[in-house]
């Protein structure tokens, strides 16, 4: 049977590309397997930032880095779940930076989690210089979403018989009006003009949707229009913002950590945060107004 997802891939960028990523799209049925064993338990220690790792978070992490690795086609892995980065072929094309489980506090309650990916070529860059970002959500059936920089394009993933990706949205676009909005963090830390902001959505039609899964409220944004905030300056600028960035700039949307495009940010650490704003262009125009 023709591999769908490798094919498409292949015929938007090279052979090569789509090696590595069908190779994370294949591994999402073996973490799928894991997560009635290990969901909710604790590893016994603590990520990098501090954070309670669960046995899924390390097992997930440990799983994909060898996947990847295997292909090759990796030089480096840079992961949340990593003090370092995970060495691969010295000569090999891409370096890898990934969310191995994004929303993994949801696993204990059965609510959903995914996982984010960006690829680059020779050396981590800016978000501009992607060369690849996906997002996989394990929800009632698992979804991979997918950019090489023409389009953004989502996949299912197809069980019975030989299991594969197959595609079930080509050019998705963020529709340009109404919608949703997921607001993570306090009210008590927005500042008075964004509160008042994000307070008035409601009144424009919006509804709140707000899961804790990054993935799965940008999955919302992207079929519905409208708006991911996390405004403190939590989440990861490499792991989690630029690859989402990416994907939805590349469905029409728009991205901003307040001030300018997440694609465009710099830092000088691979674990910088940031301010993440994502959704629908008009609501980023917004938002950036707010802060001249």
């Amino acid at each position: 049977m023709p591999d769908e997802l490798f094919d498409h891939v292949s015929s938007a960028s090279n052979a090569e590309l789509a090696k590595l990523i069908d190779a994370i799209a294949k591994a999402s049925i073996d973490i799928r397997v894991e997560f009635p064993f290990r969901m909710g338990v604790l590893e016994g220690g603590e990520n990098k930032y501090g954070e309670q790792q669960l046995k899924l978070d390390e097992w997930t992490n440990r799983f994909l880095c060898d996947r990847m690795i295997e292909t090759n086609l990796v030089k480096a892995v840079y992961s949340e779940e990593l003090t370092q980065a995970e060495s691969g072929m010295p000569d090999a094309p891409y370096v890898v930076c990934m969310d191995p489980l994004d929303g993994s506090s949801n696993v204990k309650t059965n609510n959903t989690c995914g996982t984010i990916v960006s690829i680059y070529q020779n050396e981590l860059g800016k978000g501009s210089d992607q060369v690849a970002a996906l997002f996989k959500l394990y929800g009632p059936v698992t979804t991979l979403t997918y950019t090489v920089g023409k389009g953004t394009h989502q996949f299912i993933q197809q069980l019975k018989g030989d299991p594969q990706f197959v595609l079930s949205q080509e050019d998705v676009r963020l529709p340009d009006a109404g919608g949703v909005f997921g607001i993570g963090g306090k009210k008590s830390e927005f500042n008075p003009a964004l509160g008042k902001f994000l307070e008035g959505l409601e009144g424009r039609g919006y509804k709140l949707r707000y899961s804790g899964t990054m993935v799965a409220d940008c999955n919302q944004v992207l079929q519905y229009g409208g708006l991911f905030a996390y405004p403190k300056p939590k989440l990861r600028l490499n792991y989690e913002a630029k690859p989402m960035a990416f994907i939805l700039e590349q469905a029409g949307g728009s991205s901003t950590n307040g001030i300018q495009s997440l694609m465009d940010v710099v830092s000088d650490s691979v674990d910088a945060r940031t301010p993440v704003f994502l959704g629908s262009k008009n609501l980023i125009e917004e938002i950036e107004k707010l802060n001249r």
